[in-house]
């Protein structure tokens, strides 16, 4: 689905740090495609010890935990 966008799309957060992301959404004829199942997966990792604060996507690929949330999309028509 490439209609959704988030800024920032990725990032590294400090213990107890918080962010704002905005979604955006491109136009598109809503009730002329299957919106059902649109929806934004946010995966997340424990950073290495010692890591410095830049995003490596590296971290999703080893052998460490990787969470992720599933939220579901609703449109305002």
């Amino acid at each position: 689905m490439k209609r959704l966008g988030v800024d920032p799309p990725c990032g590294v957060l400090d213990p107890k740090e918080a962010v704002l992301m905005a979604v955006s959404c491109d136009s598109f004829q809503f009730g002329q495609e299957d919106t059902n199942n649109d929806r934004i997966t946010i995966e997340w990792t424990n950073t290495p010890d010692g890591a410095a604060k830049q995003f490596r996507r590296e971290w999703f690929q080893g052998d460490g935990m990787v969470r992720r949330k599933n939220l579901p999309i609703e449109y305002n028509p």
